[in-house]
């Protein structure tokens, strides 16, 4: 067996909570991980949330700001991919967004925006509510006939899924890339709010959420 297969062999993949998921992965980047552009990464990297609702990140270092996750979540719910929206709820724009954002304000990564496309939110539920062993549902976020439009902005999540097993709701988030300081502390928690008013919406509890990334990582100036 290759080192990097040893490596993965020996990774925890379910946690209680999103903070124990973040502070073990941060661990195994920064002694595992391997130099890829600006970064240390790792590849292909999945992992249980056993209970999503417990979202918030502890860790003294990270100091993630559940107000400023708040008002994204709020962004998303409105539907709205302008970021001087976010603005109006936080009452400042993040530069990363800014960084982002096309002439006009317009950013693809606004996830509420992708899931309402289509009435992608709304079809899932039906389709959850008309049979709850289905394999269809799922909300497909990176759309390639959009590719021209992903030059300041590509999506970090392909799709989103959903099944009900042993009657809870349980949802796996499948993405290209994700930062672990910034991306994955904000994504969870948006994520598994959706996956709770979902829930919600169809009298169910929350089970699992199973998060994939193909490339974990951290920039080297978090490093």
């Amino acid at each position: 067996m290759n080192t990097v297969n040893t490596i993965k062999t020996n990774m925890k993949i379910h946690f209680e909570n999103a903070n124990e998921a973040y502070e073990y992965y941060h661990d195994r980047i920064l002694t595992h991980g391997i130099p890829f552009d600006d970064t240390k990464a790792l590849f292909n990297i999945g992992f249980y949330l056993e209970n999503p609702t417990l979202r918030a990140i502890t860790n003294r270092e990270r100091k993630w700001s559940i107000d400023y996750a708040e008002a994204e979540w709020q962004w998303y719910l409105s539907g709205d991919a302008n970021i001087k929206k976010l603005g109006e709820i936080y009452g400042k724009v993040p530069a990363i967004w800014k960084r982002m954002a096309d002439s006009s304000g317009e950013v693809n990564s606004n996830y509420g925006w992708q899931w309402r496309r289509n009435n992608q939110f709304h079809h899932i539920v039906k389709m959850l509510r008309r049979n709850p062993k289905t394999r269809q549902a799922a909300i497909s976020i990176y759309d390639a006939k959009e590719i021209n439009r992903y030059k300041h902005d590509t999506p970090c999540t392909y799709a989103v899924q959903f099944s009900i097993i042993a009657e809870k709701l349980c949802m796996s988030v499948y993405m290209r890339s994700n930062d672990l300081w910034y991306g994955f502390c904000n994504d969870q928690y948006q994520f598994s709010n959706l996956q709770q008013m979902i829930a919600e919406a169809l009298d169910r509890e929350v089970g699992w959420y199973y998060h994939h990334a193909h490339n974990l990582h951290l920039y080297n100036d978090k490093i």
